[in-house]
């Protein structure tokens, strides 16, 4: 079973509306807040604007396009944990001597060079990333996941309320759905996403009609978080964000998809 296609125009609206709102947070941030702890291991929040500020996405679609796509989304989300000690370098490596100012300086740079190269890259183009060669509208599918959830990493270790842009939340969330049906196929479970996805998966009896025997439902917020391993499915059942129903509903086995 293939992920389902990407909203091409909605995935650009998202990479740049959920920049915007990174960007136009830290532009007005404490420089003391940049060393508040974070739930991702030993970073800081120094460390996380780092790392969405490095985005490679201006350089890849200002490259040559590949030739031809090797990767999608399942195989992105699939591989984030083998280039953790990657990444984590990098941003570590930029904080070290950088100066508040610089930081927001090299996001608001990276927001507006996304924004220009965005606006003109052909749909067709197949970006030359690092972990493969994989189509716009995938790549950018990973890009509203990845900021998406850096977001509310960033809104968690404020202490604000999470401000989420629409597309990019809508299409996030549906590629983290449909991730999970094609690693889980099968037609026994439904997955509610309200409003803006539902799937069926795991394998067991199929449902035809009528109300499902085994549904998971939460918010989106909830979803994301769940689903890249900011908060189990078990506490997330236990909080009353996830509301799981039949036999089969427990799905701590498959989650979280990435982390």
């Amino acid at each position: 079973m293939a992920t389902p296609k990407v909203d091409l125009d909605a995935a650009r609206r998202g990479v740049v509306g959920q920049l915007r709102i990174v960007d136009d947070r830290l532009a007005t941030i404490d420089p003391a807040d940049l060393a508040r702890g974070t739930r991702l291991g030993e970073w800081r929040v120094a460390e996380l604007a780092a790392h969405i500020g490095l985005s490679n996405l201006p350089r890849y679609l200002s490259d040559d396009p590949a030739p031809r796509a090797t990767t999608d989304v399942a195989d992105w989300a699939a591989n984030t944990a083998g280039r953790a000690a990657d990444i984590d370098e990098r941003a570590r490596s930029m904080t070290e001597e950088t100066r508040p100012a610089e930081l927001r300086s090299l996001l608001h740079e990276t927001r507006l060079e996304t924004e220009h190269v965005l606006a003109q890259v052909d749909p067709s183009f197949v970006v030359p990333a690092r972990f493969g060669a994989i189509h716009l509208g995938d790549y950018l599918a990973s890009r509203c996941v990845e900021l998406t959830v850096h977001t509310l990493d960033l809104a968690d270790a404020l202490g604000e309320a999470p401000e989420l842009d629409k597309d990019a939340t809508v299409v996030a969330v549906r590629s983290l759905t449909g991730l999970l049906a094609t690693v889980a196929p099968g037609r026994s479970v439904e997955v509610r996403v309200p409003p803006y996805a539902a799937v069926q998966c795991v394998d067991g009896p199929r449902h035809t009609r009528g109300t499902p025997p085994n549904v998971v439902e939460m918010d989106a917020l909830s979803w994301l978080e769940v689903a890249t391993g900011r908060v189990t499915f078990a506490a997330a059942v236990r909080a009353g964000r996830a509301h799981a129903s039949g036999e089969r509903a427990d799905l701590s086995a498959l989650l979280p998809l990435m982390s």
